[in-house]
C-alpha cells in the first residue's frame, strides 16, 4: 500500500528570527489518509517487542545517546529544565516503565508511539482538514494568536514557539495540540509532522515520520 502513496516530506518553514536564534531546528511534514481505529494485531504485537527492549537499564541510558541528548540540550537552549518537561522520547519510557508496558491506544496513537521510541524523533498528527495547503512551520506567537481557531480558544502570551500555517496556530512547540485540530473518528486524512533539532541528522526526521506513516499506510 506504501507504494501507491507518496510519503516524501515536505520542509516546512522556520521563521527567520526563529532560525538565526535556534540554527539546526527544523519541521517535516507529510499528509495521507488515515482511519482511526483500534490497532491491528502485528502492530501491537511490535509494541509489545519495545516493550521487551525498554527495561530499566535503557531507561537510564537513553538521555546519554546522542538524540536523545540533543533534544535535551535544544531544551535547555529554550528554556525547559529536561529534568522537569520530559523530552518527549524520555516520556514515552518513563509511561513504560510506570506502566510496565508501552500501551496500545488506537492504531494512530501507537503509530506515533513506535516511530517515536524506534528513532527518538517525536512525531504528531493533526486533522489534515485543519492545515492550510502551504503547510507548517515553525514560529513565534504573536499578541493576537490562540492556540487554534474557533469557539473559546486560549490565547497565547507573544513570543512562544509555536506550530502555524498561515491560517491559524495549531500547536506549542513540543507541546499542546490544539484539541480541535487532533485527529478524530471523523478524520479521514491527517498530517504528520515532526521536529529536528541540532545534533539530530535530517535523516533521523525523515525517517521517523516515515515508519509512522508506513504503518499508518500498511495497517
Amino acid at each position: 500500500m506504501t507504494d501507491q502513496l507518496d510519503l516524501t516530506p515536505a520542509a516546512g518553514f522556520i521563521a527567520e528570527p526563529v532560525r538565526a536564534e535556534l540554527p539546526g531546528l527544523r519541521l517535516d511534514w507529510v499528509s495521507l489518509p488515515v482511519r482511526r481505529r483500534r490497532t491491528p494485531p502485528e502492530v501491537k504485537r511490535r509494541l509489545r517487542e519495545l516493550s521487551t527492549r525498554f527495561r530499566g537499564a535503557n531507561a537510564v541510558t537513553l538521555r546519554t545517546q546522542p538524540v536523545a541528548h540533543a533534544y535535551r540540550a535544544f531544551f535547555r537552549q529554550i528554556g525547559l529544565d529536561p529534568d522537569v518537561t520530559r523530552i518527549p522520547s524520555e516520556q514515552a519510557v518513563l509511561a513504560r516503565m510506570l506502566l510496565g508496558e508501552f500501551r496500545s491506544e488506537d492504531l494512530i496513537a501507537d503509530a506515533l508511539l513506535i516511530s517515536l521510541v524506534e528513532t527518538g524523533v517525536p512525531v504528531w498528527a493533526l486533522d489534515a482538514d485543519v492545515v492550510d495547503a502551504g503547510g507548517l512551520g515553525i514560529r513565534t506567537s504573536s499578541a493576537d494568536d490562540q492556540l487554534g481557531e474557533g469557539g473559546m480558544l486560549s490565547r497565547l502570551s507573544p513570543g512562544r514557539l509555536v506550530v502555524a500555517d498561515a491560517r491559524c496556530v495549531h500547536a506549542l512547540l513540543f507541546g499542546e495540540v490544539a484539541r480541535a485540530h487532533a485527529v478524530s473518528r471523523r478524520t479521514s486524512h491527517a498530517v504528520l509532522y515532526s521536529v529536528g533539532v541540532r545534533g539530530v541528522p535530517a535523516i533521523h526526521v525523515e525517517e521517523a515520520l516515515w515508519l509512522c506513516a508506513d504503518i499508518l499506510a500498511g495497517g
